[in-house]
Protein backbone atom coordinates (compact mmCIF):
# COMPACT_ATOMS: atom_id res chain seq x y z
CA UNK A 1 0.00 0.00 0.00
CA UNK A 2 0.82 3.88 -0.81
CA UNK A 3 1.35 6.15 2.39
CA UNK A 4 -2.10 7.00 3.13
CA UNK A 5 -2.54 10.91 3.42
CA UNK A 6 -2.86 12.87 6.73
CA UNK A 7 -6.15 11.67 8.42
CA UNK A 8 -6.58 15.14 9.19
CA UNK A 9 -8.84 15.76 5.67
CA UNK A 10 -11.18 12.57 6.97
CA UNK A 11 -14.58 13.98 7.44
CA UNK A 12 -16.08 10.71 9.04
CA UNK A 13 -18.22 10.16 12.55
CA UNK A 14 -14.81 11.00 14.83
CA UNK A 15 -14.06 13.85 13.06
CA UNK A 16 -17.50 14.99 13.18
CA UNK A 17 -17.92 14.57 17.08
CA UNK A 18 -14.01 16.20 17.45
CA UNK A 19 -15.52 19.29 15.39
CA UNK A 20 -18.66 19.91 17.72
CA UNK A 21 -16.33 20.21 20.58
CA UNK A 22 -13.59 22.85 18.49
CA UNK A 23 -16.55 24.84 17.34
CA UNK A 24 -18.12 25.68 20.94
CA UNK A 25 -14.25 26.17 22.50
CA UNK A 26 -12.04 27.79 20.41
CA UNK A 27 -12.29 31.31 18.79
CA UNK A 28 -11.99 32.03 15.27
CA UNK A 29 -10.84 33.83 12.46
CA UNK A 30 -13.46 33.23 10.27
CA UNK A 31 -16.67 31.24 10.34
CA UNK A 32 -18.22 30.46 7.39
CA UNK A 33 -22.10 29.64 6.56
CA UNK A 34 -22.80 27.16 3.58
CA UNK A 35 -21.45 23.82 2.36
CA UNK A 36 -21.99 25.05 -1.50
CA UNK A 37 -18.99 25.38 -3.80
CA UNK A 38 -18.75 29.40 -2.43
CA UNK A 39 -18.33 28.72 1.02
CA UNK A 40 -15.98 25.42 0.55
CA UNK A 41 -14.16 27.79 -1.60
CA UNK A 42 -14.13 30.50 1.19
CA UNK A 43 -12.98 28.20 3.42
CA UNK A 44 -10.11 26.79 1.82
CA UNK A 45 -8.92 30.05 0.76
CA UNK A 46 -9.12 31.46 4.30
CA UNK A 47 -7.23 28.13 5.86
CA UNK A 48 -4.49 28.82 2.59
CA UNK A 49 -3.94 32.39 4.30
CA UNK A 50 -3.10 31.28 7.49
CA UNK A 51 -6.27 31.57 9.11
CA UNK A 52 -8.70 29.76 12.09
CA UNK A 53 -11.53 28.90 9.66
CA UNK A 54 -14.82 26.82 10.45
CA UNK A 55 -17.59 26.12 8.13
CA UNK A 56 -20.97 25.00 8.69
CA UNK A 57 -23.96 23.64 6.94
CA UNK A 58 -27.61 23.34 7.89
CA UNK A 59 -27.62 20.07 5.33
CA UNK A 60 -25.29 17.96 3.41
CA UNK A 61 -22.56 19.52 1.78
CA UNK A 62 -23.61 20.37 -2.03
CA UNK A 63 -26.87 19.73 -0.88
CA UNK A 64 -28.39 22.83 -2.40
CA UNK A 65 -27.67 24.63 -5.93
CA UNK A 66 -24.02 23.00 -5.93
CA UNK A 67 -25.32 18.92 -6.90
CA UNK A 68 -28.17 20.43 -9.11
CA UNK A 69 -26.03 22.32 -11.83
CA UNK A 70 -25.53 21.75 -15.96
CA UNK A 71 -22.14 19.72 -14.27
CA UNK A 72 -20.22 22.29 -16.79
CA UNK A 73 -16.97 24.66 -15.77
CA UNK A 74 -18.01 26.77 -18.50
CA UNK A 75 -17.67 30.81 -19.42
CA UNK A 76 -20.54 31.08 -19.79
CA UNK A 77 -20.85 31.22 -24.31
CA UNK A 78 -24.42 32.94 -24.44
CA UNK A 79 -23.13 36.02 -22.05
CA UNK A 80 -21.18 36.58 -24.69
CA UNK A 81 -23.92 37.87 -26.42
CA UNK A 82 -25.14 39.90 -23.69
CA UNK A 83 -21.60 41.83 -23.56
CA UNK A 84 -20.87 40.20 -20.44
CA UNK A 85 -16.75 39.85 -21.29
CA UNK A 86 -15.52 40.28 -18.52
CA UNK A 87 -18.00 37.64 -16.74
CA UNK A 88 -16.65 35.21 -19.72
CA UNK A 89 -13.20 35.43 -19.39
CA UNK A 90 -12.61 35.36 -15.92
CA UNK A 91 -14.99 32.08 -15.94
CA UNK A 92 -12.82 30.69 -18.81
CA UNK A 93 -9.32 31.66 -16.92
CA UNK A 94 -10.93 29.49 -13.86
CA UNK A 95 -12.06 26.96 -16.60
CA UNK A 96 -8.51 26.77 -17.78
CA UNK A 97 -7.00 26.73 -14.13
CA UNK A 98 -8.95 23.92 -12.94
CA UNK A 99 -8.38 21.74 -15.54
CA UNK A 100 -4.72 22.24 -16.16
CA UNK A 101 -3.80 22.49 -12.10
CA UNK A 102 -6.28 22.55 -9.59
CA UNK A 103 -8.85 19.33 -10.40
CA UNK A 104 -7.72 17.75 -13.62
CA UNK A 105 -8.85 14.23 -11.66
CA UNK A 106 -12.31 16.20 -11.56
CA UNK A 107 -12.96 18.28 -14.25
CA UNK A 108 -12.61 17.15 -18.15
CA UNK A 109 -12.92 18.17 -21.52
CA UNK A 110 -16.13 18.26 -23.63
CA UNK A 111 -16.71 18.46 -27.25
CA UNK A 112 -20.06 20.03 -28.14
CA UNK A 113 -21.41 20.82 -31.73
CA UNK A 114 -23.42 23.92 -32.07
CA UNK A 115 -25.45 23.13 -35.15
CA UNK A 116 -26.05 26.09 -37.48
CA UNK A 117 -29.97 26.36 -38.82
CA UNK A 118 -29.63 29.40 -41.32
CA UNK A 119 -27.29 29.80 -44.22
CA UNK A 120 -25.02 32.59 -45.03
CA UNK A 121 -24.75 35.05 -41.46
CA UNK A 122 -24.93 32.33 -38.75
CA UNK A 123 -21.40 30.83 -39.50
CA UNK A 124 -19.42 33.27 -39.40
CA UNK A 125 -21.67 35.06 -36.32
CA UNK A 126 -21.11 31.94 -34.32
CA UNK A 127 -17.66 31.86 -35.66
CA UNK A 128 -16.94 34.83 -33.92
CA UNK A 129 -17.95 34.44 -31.19
CA UNK A 130 -16.50 30.93 -30.49
CA UNK A 131 -13.40 32.56 -31.41
CA UNK A 132 -13.58 34.68 -28.77
CA UNK A 133 -14.36 31.84 -26.41
CA UNK A 134 -11.30 29.96 -27.73
CA UNK A 135 -9.16 32.77 -26.55
CA UNK A 136 -10.28 35.04 -24.13
CA UNK A 137 -9.27 33.15 -21.12
CA UNK A 138 -6.04 31.85 -22.00
CA UNK A 139 -7.30 28.21 -22.66
CA UNK A 140 -4.41 25.99 -23.58
CA UNK A 141 -6.16 22.45 -22.01
CA UNK A 142 -8.71 22.01 -24.97
CA UNK A 143 -8.56 22.36 -28.93
CA UNK A 144 -10.30 25.45 -30.19
CA UNK A 145 -13.36 25.52 -33.06
CA UNK A 146 -14.08 23.35 -36.04
CA UNK A 147 -16.05 23.74 -38.46
CA UNK A 148 -18.47 20.97 -40.25
CA UNK A 149 -20.90 20.69 -43.54
CA UNK A 150 -24.08 19.14 -42.69
CA UNK A 151 -22.96 16.07 -43.59
CA UNK A 152 -19.96 15.95 -41.05
CA UNK A 153 -22.12 17.50 -38.29
CA UNK A 154 -24.66 14.47 -39.13
CA UNK A 155 -21.89 11.96 -39.11
CA UNK A 156 -20.47 13.05 -35.33
CA UNK A 157 -23.99 13.09 -34.27
CA UNK A 158 -26.54 11.12 -36.35
CA UNK A 159 -29.58 11.12 -34.19
CA UNK A 160 -30.12 14.37 -34.99
CA UNK A 161 -32.36 15.69 -38.05
CA UNK A 162 -30.99 16.23 -41.03
CA UNK A 163 -33.45 19.21 -42.20
CA UNK A 164 -32.71 20.51 -38.57
CA UNK A 165 -28.95 21.78 -39.35
CA UNK A 166 -27.20 23.29 -42.35
CA UNK A 167 -24.02 22.88 -40.82
CA UNK A 168 -22.62 22.94 -37.53
CA UNK A 169 -19.04 24.02 -35.84
CA UNK A 170 -17.52 22.18 -32.56
CA UNK A 171 -15.94 23.85 -29.99
CA UNK A 172 -14.53 22.67 -26.25
CA UNK A 173 -16.04 22.91 -22.64
CA UNK A 174 -15.94 20.71 -19.35
CA UNK A 175 -17.67 18.36 -17.51
CA UNK A 176 -17.77 17.90 -14.13
CA UNK A 177 -19.36 16.09 -11.14
CA UNK A 178 -20.36 19.61 -9.00
CA UNK A 179 -21.43 17.51 -5.66
CA UNK A 180 -18.34 15.66 -5.67
CA UNK A 181 -16.21 18.62 -6.85
CA UNK A 182 -17.51 20.99 -3.76
CA UNK A 183 -17.35 18.23 -1.43
CA UNK A 184 -13.18 17.97 -2.48
CA UNK A 185 -12.79 21.33 -1.90
CA UNK A 186 -14.23 21.23 1.41
CA UNK A 187 -11.96 18.38 2.37
CA UNK A 188 -8.97 20.07 1.02
CA UNK A 189 -10.27 23.08 3.40
CA UNK A 190 -10.09 20.41 5.73
CA UNK A 191 -6.46 19.13 5.19
CA UNK A 192 -4.99 22.44 5.24
CA UNK A 193 -7.10 23.07 9.09
CA UNK A 194 -10.42 24.02 8.50
CA UNK A 195 -13.39 22.66 11.10
CA UNK A 196 -15.77 21.66 8.40
CA UNK A 197 -19.30 20.10 9.88
CA UNK A 198 -22.29 19.93 8.05
CA UNK A 199 -25.43 19.14 10.18
CA UNK A 200 -25.00 22.20 11.76
CA UNK A 201 -27.71 24.77 11.54
CA UNK A 202 -26.97 28.87 12.18
CA UNK A 203 -30.10 30.11 14.60
CA UNK A 204 -29.10 33.04 15.50
CA UNK A 205 -26.18 35.82 15.55
CA UNK A 206 -23.89 36.50 18.87
CA UNK A 207 -23.17 40.01 19.20
CA UNK A 208 -21.29 42.89 21.02
CA UNK A 209 -22.38 46.53 20.52
CA UNK A 210 -23.26 46.55 17.44
CA UNK A 211 -20.76 44.29 15.95
CA UNK A 212 -21.26 40.86 15.01
CA UNK A 213 -19.05 38.16 16.81
CA UNK A 214 -20.13 34.83 16.08
CA UNK A 215 -23.12 32.42 15.49
CA UNK A 216 -25.44 30.14 17.66
CA UNK A 217 -25.56 26.64 15.70
CA UNK A 218 -28.00 23.58 16.06
CA UNK A 219 -27.35 20.20 15.31
CA UNK A 220 -29.76 18.96 12.83
CA UNK A 221 -29.33 15.44 13.87
CA UNK A 222 -29.72 15.59 18.15
CA UNK A 223 -30.67 19.08 18.53
CA UNK A 224 -27.46 19.67 20.11
CA UNK A 225 -26.58 23.87 20.71
CA UNK A 226 -23.25 25.75 20.74
CA UNK A 227 -21.93 29.32 19.98
CA UNK A 228 -19.09 29.54 17.69
CA UNK A 229 -17.00 32.75 18.04
CA UNK A 230 -15.04 34.76 15.26
CA UNK A 231 -13.64 37.73 13.98
CA UNK A 232 -15.82 37.71 11.27
CA UNK A 233 -18.77 35.43 10.18
CA UNK A 234 -19.29 34.96 5.99
CA UNK A 235 -22.81 34.39 5.20
CA UNK A 236 -22.27 32.05 1.36
CA UNK A 237 -25.81 30.42 1.76
CA UNK A 238 -26.70 31.45 -1.96
CA UNK A 239 -30.43 31.30 -2.22
CA UNK A 240 -30.98 31.54 1.61
CA UNK A 241 -29.01 34.38 1.77
CA UNK A 242 -31.85 37.00 2.31
CA UNK A 243 -33.30 34.65 5.46
CA UNK A 244 -29.83 34.75 6.31
CA UNK A 245 -29.84 38.41 6.85
CA UNK A 246 -32.69 38.58 7.87
CA UNK A 247 -32.05 36.46 11.10
CA UNK A 248 -28.94 38.68 11.59
CA UNK A 249 -31.70 41.50 11.44
CA UNK A 250 -29.66 43.30 9.20
CA UNK A 251 -30.86 45.09 6.03
CA UNK A 252 -28.85 43.54 3.38
CA UNK A 253 -26.84 45.48 0.93
CA UNK A 254 -28.68 43.07 -2.23
CA UNK A 255 -31.33 40.55 -2.47
CA UNK A 256 -31.24 37.33 -4.15
CA UNK A 257 -34.00 35.68 -6.15
CA UNK A 258 -33.87 32.19 -7.11
CA UNK A 259 -34.37 30.72 -10.58
CA UNK A 260 -35.54 27.10 -10.78
CA UNK A 261 -33.12 25.39 -13.82
CA UNK A 262 -34.22 21.57 -14.30
CA UNK A 263 -32.32 18.56 -15.74
CA UNK A 264 -33.43 15.48 -16.68
CA UNK A 265 -30.94 12.35 -17.40
CA UNK A 266 -31.28 9.74 -19.88
CA UNK A 267 -29.36 6.65 -21.32
CA UNK A 268 -26.82 7.05 -23.78
CA UNK A 269 -28.29 4.82 -26.53
CA UNK A 270 -31.54 7.24 -26.74
CA UNK A 271 -29.55 9.53 -28.58
CA UNK A 272 -27.05 8.67 -31.42
CA UNK A 273 -23.87 11.12 -31.24
CA UNK A 274 -20.77 11.27 -30.70
CA UNK A 275 -20.40 14.79 -28.97
CA UNK A 276 -22.44 16.92 -26.51
CA UNK A 277 -25.19 19.27 -28.31
CA UNK A 278 -26.11 22.86 -27.70
CA UNK A 279 -29.36 24.06 -28.88
CA UNK A 280 -30.40 27.50 -29.17
CA UNK A 281 -34.02 28.29 -27.69
CA UNK A 282 -36.21 31.08 -28.07
CA UNK A 283 -35.05 32.39 -24.25
CA UNK A 284 -31.43 30.58 -23.77
CA UNK A 285 -29.63 27.60 -24.59
CA UNK A 286 -30.47 24.03 -24.04
CA UNK A 287 -27.56 21.23 -23.53
CA UNK A 288 -26.96 17.73 -24.20
CA UNK A 289 -24.22 16.95 -21.99
CA UNK A 290 -21.97 13.69 -22.15
CA UNK A 291 -22.09 11.90 -18.43
CA UNK A 292 -19.92 9.51 -18.64
CA UNK A 293 -20.09 6.58 -20.73
CA UNK A 294 -24.01 5.65 -19.78
CA UNK A 295 -26.32 9.15 -19.87
CA UNK A 296 -26.80 12.12 -21.77
CA UNK A 297 -28.40 14.82 -19.32
CA UNK A 298 -30.50 17.73 -20.74
CA UNK A 299 -31.42 20.96 -19.92
CA UNK A 300 -31.85 23.67 -18.49
CA UNK A 301 -34.79 25.79 -17.73
CA UNK A 302 -34.97 28.88 -15.95
CA UNK A 303 -38.34 29.99 -14.19
CA UNK A 304 -38.81 32.20 -11.17
CA UNK A 305 -39.25 30.36 -7.92
CA UNK A 306 -40.75 31.79 -4.56
CA UNK A 307 -41.47 28.42 -2.65
CA UNK A 308 -39.44 26.16 -0.21
CA UNK A 309 -36.26 26.66 -0.87
CA UNK A 310 -34.16 23.40 0.18
CA UNK A 311 -36.51 21.07 -2.02
CA UNK A 312 -37.41 22.77 -5.22
CA UNK A 313 -39.39 20.54 -7.38
CA UNK A 314 -39.47 19.82 -11.23
CA UNK A 315 -43.31 19.47 -12.79
CA UNK A 316 -44.31 17.66 -15.69
CA UNK A 317 -44.11 21.08 -17.68
CA UNK A 318 -40.65 21.75 -16.83
CA UNK A 319 -40.17 18.06 -18.52
CA UNK A 320 -42.18 18.51 -20.95
CA UNK A 321 -40.09 21.50 -22.09
CA UNK A 322 -37.18 19.89 -22.02
CA UNK A 323 -38.90 17.38 -24.10
CA UNK A 324 -40.55 19.63 -26.74
CA UNK A 325 -37.12 21.39 -27.65
CA UNK A 326 -35.07 18.42 -27.46
CA UNK A 327 -37.41 16.57 -29.73
CA UNK A 328 -37.20 19.60 -32.60
CA UNK A 329 -33.86 18.35 -33.81
CA UNK A 330 -34.34 14.66 -33.22
CA UNK A 331 -34.55 11.85 -35.38
CA UNK A 332 -36.19 9.82 -32.38
CA UNK A 333 -38.12 12.03 -30.04
CA UNK A 334 -37.61 11.04 -26.09
CA UNK A 335 -40.74 10.75 -23.99
CA UNK A 336 -41.35 10.41 -20.34
CA UNK A 337 -40.81 6.43 -19.81
CA UNK A 338 -36.90 6.91 -21.22
CA UNK A 339 -35.79 9.08 -18.25
CA UNK A 340 -33.76 7.72 -15.44
CA UNK A 341 -33.75 10.81 -13.73
CA UNK A 342 -34.94 14.44 -12.96
CA UNK A 343 -33.45 17.35 -10.87
CA UNK A 344 -33.92 20.44 -10.48
CA UNK A 345 -31.68 23.56 -8.52
CA UNK A 346 -31.99 26.95 -7.78
CA UNK A 347 -29.68 29.78 -9.59
CA UNK A 348 -28.92 32.68 -6.62
CA UNK A 349 -29.35 35.63 -8.83
CA UNK A 350 -28.95 39.04 -7.77
CA UNK A 351 -32.14 41.08 -8.12
CA UNK A 352 -32.58 44.25 -9.38
CA UNK A 353 -31.71 44.49 -12.70
CA UNK A 354 -34.25 42.85 -14.53
CA UNK A 355 -37.78 40.78 -13.90
CA UNK A 356 -36.93 38.18 -16.34
CA UNK A 357 -34.78 35.58 -14.32
CA UNK A 358 -32.62 34.93 -17.41
CA UNK A 359 -31.60 38.47 -17.65
CA UNK A 360 -30.66 38.80 -13.86
CA UNK A 361 -27.03 38.88 -12.68
CA UNK A 362 -24.85 36.41 -12.86
CA UNK A 363 -22.48 37.93 -11.85
CA UNK A 364 -21.14 38.36 -7.86
CA UNK A 365 -21.49 40.93 -5.16
CA UNK A 366 -19.71 40.79 -1.73
CA UNK A 367 -20.54 43.62 0.88
CA UNK A 368 -20.22 43.96 4.36
CA UNK A 369 -23.39 44.44 5.90
CA UNK A 370 -22.46 44.69 9.59
CA UNK A 371 -18.81 44.85 11.39
CA UNK A 372 -17.63 41.63 11.63
CA UNK A 373 -20.89 40.48 8.92
CA UNK A 374 -19.58 39.83 5.10
CA UNK A 375 -22.34 38.80 2.74
CA UNK A 376 -21.43 37.15 -1.31
CA UNK A 377 -23.90 35.88 -3.72
CA UNK A 378 -24.66 35.64 -6.99
CA UNK A 379 -22.16 34.11 -9.53
CA UNK A 380 -21.54 30.95 -11.54
CA UNK A 381 -20.58 27.74 -10.46
CA UNK A 382 -17.07 28.03 -12.25
CA UNK A 383 -16.30 31.35 -10.60
CA UNK A 384 -16.29 29.93 -7.22
CA UNK A 385 -12.49 30.57 -6.31
CA UNK A 386 -13.03 34.08 -7.59
CA UNK A 387 -15.77 34.89 -4.96
CA UNK A 388 -14.33 33.11 -2.20
CA UNK A 389 -11.12 35.13 -2.37
CA UNK A 390 -13.20 38.65 -2.85
CA UNK A 391 -14.84 37.12 0.39
CA UNK A 392 -11.85 36.91 2.54
CA UNK A 393 -10.39 39.87 1.33
CA UNK A 394 -13.49 41.98 2.45
CA UNK A 395 -14.04 40.37 5.55
CA UNK A 396 -10.53 40.78 5.99
CA UNK A 397 -11.15 44.16 7.91
CA UNK A 398 -12.58 42.64 10.57
CA UNK A 399 -9.85 40.19 11.61
CA UNK A 400 -7.20 41.92 13.67
CA UNK A 401 -4.08 40.82 12.19
CA UNK A 402 -2.23 40.40 8.49
CA UNK A 403 -4.13 38.54 6.12
CA UNK A 404 -1.76 37.11 3.54
CA UNK A 405 -3.19 37.07 -0.49
CA UNK A 406 -5.07 34.44 -1.98
CA UNK A 407 -2.78 31.58 -3.19
CA UNK A 408 -5.28 29.18 -4.35
CA UNK A 409 -4.65 29.14 -7.78
CA UNK A 410 -1.45 27.30 -6.62
CA UNK A 411 -3.55 24.40 -4.66
CA UNK A 412 -4.38 21.36 -6.16
CA UNK A 413 -7.67 19.67 -4.91
CA UNK A 414 -7.36 16.74 -2.68
CA UNK A 415 -6.61 13.65 -5.60
CA UNK A 416 -5.44 16.08 -8.20
CA UNK A 417 -1.52 15.70 -7.77
CA UNK A 418 0.14 12.48 -8.87
CA UNK A 419 -3.21 12.00 -11.02
CA UNK A 420 -1.91 11.56 -14.54
CA UNK A 421 1.24 9.50 -13.23
CA UNK A 422 -1.41 7.22 -11.71
CA UNK A 423 -3.70 6.98 -14.83
CA UNK A 424 -0.49 5.85 -17.02
CA UNK A 425 -0.35 2.95 -13.89
CA UNK A 426 -3.54 1.98 -14.61
CA UNK A 427 -2.29 -1.92 -15.42
CA UNK A 428 -0.89 -2.17 -12.29
CA UNK A 429 -3.54 -1.03 -10.26
CA UNK A 430 -5.87 -3.44 -11.85
CA UNK A 431 -3.36 -6.25 -10.75
CA UNK A 432 -2.46 -4.83 -7.43
CA UNK A 433 -6.00 -4.66 -6.74
CA UNK A 434 -7.27 -7.44 -8.39
CA UNK A 435 -10.06 -4.96 -10.51
CA UNK A 436 -10.76 -4.47 -14.01
CA UNK A 437 -9.15 -1.05 -15.55
CA UNK A 438 -11.70 0.29 -16.18
CA UNK A 439 -13.19 -0.07 -12.98
CA UNK A 440 -9.65 1.60 -11.62
CA UNK A 441 -10.45 5.01 -14.26
CA UNK A 442 -13.66 5.13 -12.98
CA UNK A 443 -11.93 5.91 -9.13
CA UNK A 444 -9.21 7.77 -10.65
CA UNK A 445 -11.44 9.95 -12.54
CA UNK A 446 -13.63 10.65 -8.49
CA UNK A 447 -10.70 10.15 -6.35
CA UNK A 448 -7.76 10.88 -8.04
CA UNK A 449 -4.39 10.06 -6.00
CA UNK A 450 -6.28 8.89 -2.65
CA UNK A 451 -7.87 5.85 -4.68
CA UNK A 452 -5.34 4.02 -2.38
CA UNK A 453 -6.90 5.18 0.56
CA UNK A 454 -10.11 4.80 -0.81
CA UNK A 455 -9.32 1.14 -1.55
CA UNK A 456 -7.35 0.60 1.73
CA UNK A 457 -10.97 0.02 3.14
CA UNK A 458 -11.54 -2.92 1.73
CA UNK A 459 -8.23 -4.67 3.08
CA UNK A 460 -9.05 -8.11 3.98
CA UNK A 461 -12.62 -7.29 3.17
CA UNK A 462 -12.65 -8.16 -0.49
CA UNK A 463 -16.25 -8.38 -0.71
CA UNK A 464 -16.17 -4.05 -0.78
CA UNK A 465 -14.30 -4.51 -4.06
CA UNK A 466 -17.88 -6.29 -5.79
CA UNK A 467 -20.25 -3.68 -7.62
CA UNK A 468 -23.66 -2.77 -5.67
CA UNK A 469 -25.86 -5.27 -6.95
CA UNK A 470 -28.54 -3.10 -7.74
CA UNK A 471 -26.14 0.14 -9.19
CA UNK A 472 -23.29 -1.38 -10.57
CA UNK A 473 -21.63 1.03 -11.96
CA UNK A 474 -20.16 1.88 -8.46
CA UNK A 475 -18.50 -0.79 -5.95
CA UNK A 476 -19.65 -0.94 -2.11
CA UNK A 477 -15.85 0.09 -1.01
CA UNK A 478 -17.11 3.82 -2.52
CA UNK A 479 -20.38 3.97 -0.16
CA UNK A 480 -18.24 3.12 2.97
CA UNK A 481 -15.50 5.97 2.35
CA UNK A 482 -18.52 8.02 1.46
CA UNK A 483 -19.40 7.44 5.67
CA UNK A 484 -16.10 6.94 6.56
CA UNK A 485 -14.01 10.30 5.11
CA UNK A 486 -16.53 12.21 2.73
CA UNK A 487 -18.76 13.82 5.85
CA UNK A 488 -21.80 11.58 4.46
CA UNK A 489 -24.48 11.03 7.22
CA UNK A 490 -27.37 9.63 5.48
CA UNK A 491 -28.84 7.39 2.45
CA UNK A 492 -29.84 10.76 0.23
CA UNK A 493 -26.43 11.72 0.93
CA UNK A 494 -24.52 9.04 -0.51
CA UNK A 495 -27.22 8.03 -3.47
CA UNK A 496 -27.93 11.54 -4.59
CA UNK A 497 -24.42 13.08 -3.90
CA UNK A 498 -21.39 10.91 -3.45
CA UNK A 499 -22.61 8.88 -5.79
CA UNK A 500 -25.13 10.02 -8.90
CA UNK A 501 -27.45 6.42 -8.69
CA UNK A 502 -30.09 8.57 -7.95
CA UNK A 503 -30.33 10.35 -11.60
CA UNK A 504 -28.45 7.44 -13.00
CA UNK A 505 -30.78 4.17 -12.82
CA UNK A 506 -34.42 4.39 -13.18
CA UNK A 507 -35.00 2.95 -9.60
CA UNK A 508 -33.61 6.07 -8.37
CA UNK A 509 -31.21 4.25 -5.76
CA UNK A 510 -34.96 2.62 -4.01
CA UNK A 511 -33.44 -1.21 -5.33
CA UNK A 512 -30.08 -0.85 -3.82
CA UNK A 513 -31.11 1.17 -0.48
CA UNK A 514 -31.24 -1.66 1.87
CA UNK A 515 -28.01 -2.97 0.55
CA UNK A 516 -26.10 0.12 1.11
CA UNK A 517 -27.74 1.33 4.23
CA UNK A 518 -26.19 -1.81 5.64
CA UNK A 519 -22.81 -1.34 4.31
CA UNK A 520 -22.70 2.01 5.60
CA UNK A 521 -24.20 0.94 9.24
CA UNK A 522 -21.10 -0.40 10.82
CA UNK A 523 -19.40 3.21 9.88
CA UNK A 524 -21.82 5.54 11.31
CA UNK A 525 -23.60 3.28 13.95
CA UNK A 526 -26.39 2.80 12.99
CA UNK A 527 -29.09 -0.11 14.56
CA UNK A 528 -31.34 -2.14 12.73
CA UNK A 529 -34.08 0.56 13.49
CA UNK A 530 -31.50 3.50 12.02
CA UNK A 531 -31.26 1.20 8.74
CA UNK A 532 -35.09 0.72 8.50
CA UNK A 533 -35.81 4.42 8.84
CA UNK A 534 -33.15 5.96 6.56
CA UNK A 535 -34.36 3.34 3.74
CA UNK A 536 -38.06 4.17 4.63
CA UNK A 537 -36.69 7.73 4.34
CA UNK A 538 -35.02 7.65 1.48
CA UNK A 539 -37.93 5.66 -0.37
CA UNK A 540 -40.30 8.16 0.40
CA UNK A 541 -38.35 10.95 -0.79
CA UNK A 542 -37.79 9.22 -4.52
CA UNK A 543 -41.83 8.27 -4.05
CA UNK A 544 -42.54 12.19 -3.48
CA UNK A 545 -40.05 13.19 -5.84
CA UNK A 546 -41.57 11.39 -8.88
CA UNK A 547 -45.47 12.04 -8.28
CA UNK A 548 -44.25 15.70 -8.26
CA UNK A 549 -42.88 15.49 -11.56
CA UNK A 550 -46.12 14.64 -12.76
CA UNK A 551 -47.91 17.94 -11.39
CA UNK A 552 -48.65 20.47 -13.77
CA UNK A 553 -47.27 23.58 -11.83
CA UNK A 554 -44.52 24.58 -9.05
CA UNK A 555 -47.22 24.62 -5.98
CA UNK A 556 -48.84 21.34 -6.73
CA UNK A 557 -45.12 19.50 -7.20
CA UNK A 558 -43.44 21.32 -3.69
CA UNK A 559 -47.00 20.17 -2.21
CA UNK A 560 -46.14 16.45 -2.66
CA UNK A 561 -42.33 16.87 -2.58
CA UNK A 562 -42.85 18.27 1.15
CA UNK A 563 -44.76 15.50 2.16
CA UNK A 564 -41.71 13.28 2.04
CA UNK A 565 -40.05 13.05 5.70
CA UNK A 566 -36.63 14.83 6.17
CA UNK A 567 -33.31 12.72 6.79
CA UNK A 568 -32.15 15.41 9.42
CA UNK A 569 -34.81 15.25 11.95
CA UNK A 570 -34.13 18.08 13.55
CA UNK A 571 -33.40 20.68 11.35
CA UNK A 572 -35.71 23.83 11.86
CA UNK A 573 -37.31 25.57 8.85
CA UNK A 574 -37.67 29.01 8.64
CA UNK A 575 -41.16 29.52 10.72
CA UNK A 576 -38.89 28.08 13.55
CA UNK A 577 -36.10 30.97 13.58
CA UNK A 578 -36.28 33.58 15.27
CA UNK A 579 -36.65 35.73 11.36
CA UNK A 580 -38.96 38.80 11.97
CA UNK A 581 -41.96 38.07 9.66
Amino acid sequence: MTKQQPRSQFLGPEQREAAWERLGGEHYDVVVIGGGVVGAGIALDAATRGLEVALVEARDLASGTSSRSSKMFHGGLRYLEMMEFGLVREALKERELALSTLAPHLVKPLRFLYPLSHYGWERPYVATGLLMYDTMGGAKSVPGQHHLTRSAALRLAPGLKRDALTGGLTYYDTVVDDARHTMTVARTAAHYGAVIRTSTQVIGFLREADRVVGVKVHDSEDGRTTEVRASVVINATGVWTDELQALAKQRGRFHVRASKGVHIVVPRDRIASDTSIILRTEKSVLFVISWGTDHWIIGTTDTDWNLDLAHPAATKSDIDYILDHVNKVLVTPLTHADITGVYAGLRPLLAGESDQTSKLSREHAVARIAPGLVAIAGGKYTTYRVMAYDAVDEAAQDIPRRVSPTITEKVPLLGADGYYALMNQTPHLAEKYGIHPYRIQHLLNRYGSLIDEVLGLADGKPELLEPITASPGYLRVEVVYAAAAEAALHLDDILARRTRISIEYAHRGVDCADEVAKLVAPVLGWSKSDVDREVDTYKARVKAEIESQTQPDDASAEALRLEAPEARAKVLVREDLPIDK
